[in-house]
C-alpha cells in the first residue's frame, strides 16, 4: 500500500480530511486520472471507482502520516501492523462471544475502535511530525482509564485466581486468551519505540492494560458458559 491503512481503515475518528491526506485510494485522480504511473483514463461520464491497490508499496516501502517513506520492515509498520492482528483477532474472538451472548462484545467493539486510534498514533512518528499531524492523532489516558474500569468490574465478579490458568475455558476464553498473547506482541513491539520518543507513552500503557483486561474477560466468559478453567499442575 502507498500509505499505512489500518486494518483497511484509516485510525482517525471520523475525520474525513485526514483520510483524505493519508490515502490516496480516496483522493481525485486528476484531470488524467493517473494514479502512480498506471496511466489509467478517466471518463467525464463514467463515475470514479476507487481501487484497492496502488502500486505505490510494490518496492518495499510505505508511508507514515508525516509523508514520510519507510521500509515496510521498519519499527514503526511492525508496531502497527501487530496492532492491526491484533484488531482481527479481536474481531474473530467476538464471534464466539456475541453467539454465547456475552455483554462485553460492545466492550470489544470499542476496543477495536480505540486500536485504529493507537494505529494513529504510531503512524506518526515524532521524528518527522509537525505539530498538527501529533493534534490530530494524540492518544489520550483516558481509554487506559476505561479498561481499568472494566477490569475492576469483571474482576469482583471472579473467583479468586489461586493457581496458573492456561489458555482454555471454551471458545470463547480460548480466543480471548490469543487476543492477550497477540497483544502482549503488540506491546513489544511498541516499547521500543515510546523508548526512543517516536510514539506516545500511553499507546504502550493501553496495550498493557488490554492484555490484563483480555485475561480478565478470558475467564468471567468460561465462568459466565459454566466451563472448567485448566490450571497449570
Amino acid at each position: 500500500m502507498a500509505v499505512w491503512v489500518f486494518g483497511g481503515r484509516l485510525g482517525l475518528r471520523g475525520r474525513v480530511g485526514a483520510c483524505r491526506l493519508l490515502c490516496p485510494r480516496f483522493q481525485s485522480r486528476g484531470s488524467q486520472g493517473e494514479e502512480d504511473g498506471d496511466g489509467l483514463q478517466s471518463s467525464s461520464k463514467a463515475p470514479k471507482i476507487p481501487k484497492i491497490y496502488t502500486k505505490t508499496g510494490d518496492k518495499g516501502f510505505s508511508s507514515t502520516f508525516t509523508g514520510e517513506r519507510r521500509p515496510k520492515d521498519d519499527q514503526l509498520f511492525e508496531a502497527v501492523g501487530t496492532t492491526d492482528e491484533l484488531s482481527s483477532a479481536i474481531g474473530f474472538a467476538m464471534e464466539f462471544v456475541t453467539e454465547n451472548g456475552h455483554t462485553f462484545a460492545e466492550e470489544l467493539q470499542k476496543i477495536q475502535c480505540m486500536l485504529q486510534d493507537v494505529g494513529s498514533a504510531l503512524a506518526t512518528p515524532r521524528s518527522s511530525a509537525r505539530e498538527a499531524h501529533l493534534k490530530l492523532t494524540a492518544f489520550e489516558e483516558g481509554p487506559i482509564l476505561e479498561l481499568e474500569q472494566w477490569i475492576d468490574k469483571y474482576s469482583s465478579q471472579l473467583p479468586p485466581l489461586r493457581a496458573f490458568i492456561l489458555p482454555s475455558g471454551g471458545k470463547s476464553s480460548s480466543a480471548l486468551h490469543f487476543c492477550r498473547t497477540v497483544c502482549r506482541r503488540a506491546e513489544r513491539r511498541v516499547v521500543p519505540l515510546v523508548q526512543m520518543g517516536e510514539t506516545d507513552a500511553n499507546v504502550a500503557k493501553f496495550l498493557n492494560r488490554l492484555s490484563d483486561y483480555l485475561f480478565t474477560v478470558a475467564r468471567y466468559a468460561a465462568m459466565k458458559e459454566g466451563n472448567q478453567e485448566k490450571i497449570y499442575k
